[in-house]
């Protein structure tokens, strides 16, 4: 069909140069989940919590929209859509296609939802983006393709979104939250509209953004909403009626007009007329704003120059692209959001902390089946995965879903849309491995092994394990089976004997099975595996008679392989030290754990800790112990109290200590609400900086009470310098940098020198008073509380060649291998890799996914900043014919970012920014197969 879209200058409405035009924006916000889960927001379930149902506010829209060919709506979340469209008549399709055809219908940002950005991985953020994009594309054509990216209510925006929406095509990006520090001096400057340079790495303008900050969050102007959920007046135009307002409200009007014009650059404005779940009934918002619009305009021949219009973001977007103005620069990102002194917006960096992890596993275990259904073949699609669980995995994306700002029901439903996702995963991985190893013998995939629960590894005499690696290059794994013998035999793929070890399972380990699992013991080994391939391990138990020797209750001097040594305090049993043998550089190191009491409220402000915001009632928290019960095995056990235990961990091979936590469940018996932390210190003169990365990509330098846009007046000590971390943070002096890696989105914070602090996990009695409207209490499995259980990567490296460790090490907590196990002997194929060669270091295989019958996606990425490696910040390149061990590759056509346009054909408006560049061209790299760092 004929696109008239395409050219949009077409399907926009005139505007008047000589006048303020007023782009009025029809729009409605719809969670996709938050107070109700997905499935009763779209139906309208459950209104007694809120009032909420988008089947109707579609149905009432489009019933709208066929009045007055003026009129404009946009939509956001592709996940309602979606099922919206599968429901409808043929007529019915063909009425929306055309209002799409005509611009009248317009798709901003049409990802699966509207992603968090503080809590999200990269990876799945493209995921997610890719799975809404396709089907706009796959539905309406080029019509279909969103130009705008709308993140109109995450609390906080991350610069590497910012670098997606660029590489994805889009002309600009639009937001509501911004800190109100920023905010005013931005209304004062003018600077409410910018174009965002989301990274140091690529070269303008290749991840330049045109950003704009909406005026009113995602409401319309006071006054001025006419949703049947409001209460404000509509416009009464019968002058023989008492209640006549049409002049009052076209005053007002004006008046709201040219204040908001002060603020902005040039004489285009937007407002928007929406807001949560509005349009349930359309009728009132359009019959009020069609006369807003006639009487407003009627002005004009009496000297006003306000000219009021139905419009879109992209509409709006286009005229200020033609005003030719110079738009300032941003470089940094929006953390972290504060809507008032005492209000910031940093506790849910670590809210739910179950879910967050949940959700980085599933991220895992989804990649895993992605690439299987690729290798395995058509014998791996027989099963019940598909694109539901990738709607699954999609959905969890959404700012109110691994936020963990969403009720506790709508929590547990997030958990099993991805845990419905797990099972349907597990079979086509079992089909797959099937295929390509040769055994049918039936696979088990034990999902408690963080707790040491595996029923067959605990019952069976002789099983294999297979590990499944998802990574392009080789990996070595330690891994822990529950076991109950006291003796076993280990092999490699080779036949060959691997060293291992049995050991007793912690008590830490047992109080938190609560009857499930029966394992005395656990056995230790490690494994590789080799790139995008897996290997198998055969397991034979030798013996039960005896028992492994006890851990022994004393603090151990220190702990070291050939790469690491950690030094222990005799007498507290802390960590004191920790020195690169590689490299001769020593630290004086301590390590604790912390809970600040958080605010219940009773002061000025009124403000508490919720889901939300982190407020504690003092900048110095509260010490759990000063002297853990320390037992030494393998490992170093760490007691704390009843509720926190840790293990320290050094594996042979390993350049990196890791610290394996235990926290809950959590007391507050005593009235008090607690947000927990980790905290470590040491001797490195960080001088107040640290660095945390945006959404596990590149990495932004912090500074304590400190903002790189505006002269930050600092209200909250603690609370207004954390910052979210994905993956990892650092701190580094000019000789040593330690980095922290971590296995689930938290917020970090380093407010002393050579201090990083990280929170794990909150407990708390009030809410917040931004909506979610209860307590941010998780009961967890049992009632009593939630007990959660992570991972920490130390490394100590010299600054120069830190990114060389943490970020395969980072990619490799992401993407983990994935373990299953078979009763018996191994299977005919023991090993096997989908490569010719692992892929360079530098390169990571982001995306193997099946796109059709005959084709797969496939996406590469440099994984290295453009300076932060002297040996693997270079340009990269790749031979896709001979990347491949099992594929034939006859084609391969450069796309998108969002795999939703040819990239040479890909084009996006050009903004000038002043003295750094006349108006950019679109840069393209001259070898397709070539990575740029």
């Amino acid at each position: 069909f004929v696109c008239f879209f395409l050219n949009i200058v077409n399907s926009c409405p005139a505007t008047k140069p000589s006048m303020l035009n007023v782009h009025l924006v029809p729009h409605t916000h719809d969670d996709v989940g938050w107070l109700k889960t997905v499935d009763q927001y779209y139906y309208g379930g459950r209104n007694y919590i809120q009032h909420a149902g988008v089947q109707y506010i579609l149905d009432s829209v489009v019933s709208e929209l066929q009045k007055d060919p003026a009129r404009r709506f946009i939509y956001v979340e592709t996940a309602f859509f979606h099922r919206w469209w599968s429901e409808q008549s043929a007529k019915t399709r063909n009425i929306v296609t055309q209002l799409v055809q005509e611009g009248r219908l317009e798709f901003v940002n049409g990802g699966w939802c509207m992603s968090d950005e503080a809590s999200t991985h990269y990876s799945a953020v493209i995921d997610q983006m890719t799975l809404g994009l396709r089907f706009l594309n796959d539905t309406f054509g080029e019509c279909g393709r969103p130009r705008v990216a709308w993140h109109i209510d995450p609390f906080g925006h991350a610069r590497e979104h910012a670098s997606i929406f660029a590489q994805m095509g889009y002309d600009g990006f639009f937001f509501g939250r911004l800190d109100y520090q920023d905010k005013g001096r931005r209304m004062k400057m003018k600077e409410m509209e910018m174009v965002w340079r989301a990274s140091e790495s690529l070269k303008p303008p290749t991840a330049d953004l045109f950003t704009g900050v909406l005026p009113n969050g995602y409401n319309p102007p006071a006054g001025f909403c006419w949703d049947q959920s409001c209460s404000d007046d509509p416009v009464q135009d019968d002058p023989e009626l008492e209640d006549y307002n049409v002049d009052d409200l076209v005053n007002k009007f004006i008046s709201i007009s040219k204040a908001q014009a002060d603020v902005y650059k040039t004489n285009h404005i937007i407002m928007t007329m929406g807001s949560d779940f509005q349009y349930e009934n359309a009728i009132p918002w359009y019959k009020n704003m069609d006369k807003l619009i006639h009487y407003v305009n009627a002005r004009q021949k009496n000297g006003s120059a306000v000219n009021v219009l139905y419009s879109t973001p992209s509409c709006y977007l286009q005229e200020l692209n033609l005003a030719k103005q110079i738009w300032p620069i941003k470089t940094d990102d929006f953390f972290p959001y504060a809507d008032d002194a005492h209000d910031f917006w940093t506790g849910y960096f670590t809210s739910r902390p179950a879910l967050k992890r949940y959700e980085r596993l599933s991220n895992s275990l989804l990649q895993t089946c992605n690439q299987l259904e690729v290798l395995g073949g058509s014998q791996s699609r027989d099963g019940p995965f598909g694109k539901g669980d990738r709607r699954a995995m999609a959905v969890a994306q959404h700012h109110d879903a691994v936020s963990g700002t969403e009720k506790q029901h709508v929590a547990n439903d997030y958990a099993k849309r991805l845990g419905i996702g797990w099972d349907h995963c597990q079979v086509l991985v079992s089909n797959s491995l099937a295929a390509l190893s040769g055994s049918n013998v039936p696979r088990v995939f034990c999902e408690n092994l963080n707790i040491s629960v595996c029923p067959l590894t605990e019952g069976s005499k002789r099983f294999s394990m297979n590990v499944y690696n998802p990574l392009a290059r080789p990996i070595s794994w330690s891994v822990h089976l529950p076991v109950n013998g006291s003796s076993y035999s280990v092999q490699d793929s080779n036949g060959m004997a691997v060293n291992s070890q049995v050991i007793p399972v912690s008590k830490a380990t047992q109080n938190l099975r609560r009857g499930r699992g029966y394992a005395k013991n656990e056995l230790v080994f490690q494994v590789q595996a080799p790139p995008l391939g897996f290997s198998t391990y055969s397991i034979i138990l030798l013996g039960r008679a005896g028992a492994p020797d006890e851990p022994k209750r004393a603090a151990p001097v220190s702990m070291q392989n050939k790469y690491l040594k950690a030094t222990f305090d005799p007498t507290t049993g802390l960590l004191s030290g920790l020195t690169n043998l590689e490299t001769q550089q020593s630290i004086q190191l301590s390590q604790n754990f912390y809970w600040y009491n958080a605010s219940n409220g009773n002061d000025e402000s009124r403000q508490t800790s919720g889901a939300y915001i982190f407020r504690p009632n003092s900048s110095t928290p509260y010490t759990i112990s000063s002297k853990p019960v320390v037992s030494t095995l393998q490992e170093v056990r760490q007691q704390f109290s009843p509720w926190v235990s840790q293990v320290v961990r050094l594996y042979e091979g390993s350049r990196e200590l890791e610290l394996e936590w235990t926290i809950g469940p959590v007391p507050v018996d005593d009235g008090l609400g607690k947000e927990v932390i980790t905290r470590l210190d040491s001797s490195i003169s960080s001088a107040e900086y640290f660095y945390t990365d945006s959404n596990g990509r590149e990495v932004l330098q912090r500074r304590k009470d400190y903002r790189p846009t505006w002269d930050l007046k600092q209200t909250e000590p603690v609370a207004g310098n954390y910052y979210p971390m994905n993956s990892r943070a650092f701190i580094k002096d000019k000789g040593s940098q330690l980095t922290v890696v971590t296995d689930r989105s938290q917020g970090v914070s380093s407010l002393n020198n050579g201090s990083l602090e990280i929170m794990l996990h909150r407990r708390l009695l009030y809410d917040d008073y931004r909506g979610v409207g209860e307590p941010l209490s998780e009961p967890g499995e049992f009632g009593d509380g939630l007990v959660v259980r992570g991972r920490l990567l130390l490394t100590l490296t010299p600054p120069e060649t830190a990114a060389d460790a943490h970020r395969p090490l980072a990619q490799g907590m992401v993407l983990q291998p994935l373990l299953s196990f078979q009763d018996g002997t191994p299977s005919a194929i023991v090993e096997f890799s989908a490569l010719q060669a692992s892929l360079p270091p530098a390169v990571h295989l982001l995306t193997l996914s099946q796109w059709d019958k005959d084709s797969v996606l496939l996406r590469l990425e440099h994984q290295y900043e453009s300076s932060e490696s002297k040996t693997y910040s270079k340009p990269v390149t790749v031979n896709l014919q001979k990347m491949f061990s099992t594929l034939k590759v006859v084609g391969a056509s450069e796309m998108s970012l969002g795999a939703n346009q040819w990239k040479a054909n890909m084009t996006r408006l050009q903004w000038n920014t002043g003295n750094d560049a006349h108006i950019y061209t679109l840069w393209l790299a001259d070898n397709a197969n070539t990575l740029q760092p």
